[in-house]
């Protein structure tokens, strides 16, 4: 048994012993490679001076060339702040960076889309706001990653405002549209319709926030919902009322929402009789226990998803 348990280890560690280990031999893991042809001075006179001029020219006289004669409609900033990282937490730019790496390697090998890592030297919503407005003309559209709540929200909604580009929050849209087709896969197999779903949120950051929006416009119904965060379950008899009306409002809003038989406890309570679990809490271990996944309804769903 213990054998078993130390492979079991062994195996779940060994891609952060990989990573350590193969990091420092790559030296990161994007880089920059042409698309066009350069096989010596006279194609450097046309994709550069003199030939550049031409392009330049043109796009300033029809501004939609742009996308035509540039990488623009393929090139996709990630941009994070790294306050929120994986399940690091706040861990700052450099530390971030080789998440935001990997994410450009997702979209290159995954969607054939190029992405460049943009960890910015700066917490403040008004500064990332404006940065991302500067480098907007360079780029098809804007990937905002591991941004803190609730500030993810605010930085969001601004950009999706002042840009005339795509702009997502991965940890927001991104997961709630896995989360989405994921569950509605699974109410397949188990025969159960999301509009009568008695579903239990556990968690209530930007993935859960997100999630719980979609899953409401697909159709469920929030009053079969229940929400809970690290205080216990949501409800708009809270004790701190005045801290979530204030700072987070997308938090109260769930609050008013949700939870039409007044569930009151954590997490135990949250999933009793639940039909499924939606989970992007902390991580470690027992925050959900077998005993409680016990008490949800039969044919119950987890998404465990914790990072």
């Amino acid at each position: 048994m213990t054998s078993d348990l130390d492979e079991r280890l062994r195996r779940a560690n060994a891609p952060a012993e990989e990573a350590l280990r193969l990091g420092p031999f790559y030296r990161g893991k994007m880089q920059t490679f042409p698309k066009c042809p350069v096989r010596g001075s006279e194609d450097l006179s046309i994709w550069y001076t003199p030939g550049v001029a031409a392009q330049s020219r043109a796009i300033h006289a029809n501004p939609d060339l742009v996308y035509e004669h540039t990488n623009k409609a393929n090139h996709v900033a990630i941009v994070s702040d790294a306050t929120r990282v994986l399940g690091l937490g706040d861990i700052g730019p450099l530390a971030g960076l080789p998440v935001m790496e990997g994410k450009a390697l997702l979209f290159k090998v995954l969607g054939g889309v190029d992405a460049t890592p943009l960890c910015l030297a700066t917490t403040d919503a008004d500064e990332l706001v404006r940065a991302v407005e500067m480098l907007a003309p360079s780029f098809g559209g804007v990937n905002l990653e591991d941004i803190a709540q609730p500030k993810c929200f605010d930085v969001l909604g601004r950009l999706r405002g002042a840009l005339d580009i795509p702009v997502w929050h991965d940890d927001q849209e991104g997961t709630a549209t896995v989360v989405l087709a994921g569950l509605q896969a699974s109410l397949e197999l188990v025969g159960k319709r999301l509009g009568a779903l008695k579903l239990a949120l556990i968690g209530c950051g930007a993935a859960n926030t997100a999630s719980y929006r979609l899953l409401v416009t697909a159709g469920a119904d929030p009053r079969g919902i229940v929400v809970c965060d690290r205080k216990g379950t949501l409800h708009a008899q809270r004790e701190d009322e005045p801290e979530l009306r204030a700072r987070f409002p997308n938090k109260w809003r769930m609050c008013e929402e949700t939870n039409g038989e007044r569930v009151v406890g954590g997490i135990r309570e949250a999933l009793r009789g639940a039909d499924a679990c939606i989970a992007f809490s902390a991580s470690g271990p027992n925050v959900i226990r077998p005993e409680w996944v016990k008490e949800m309804a039969p044919d119950a769903i987890v998404f465990a998803c914790a990072n």
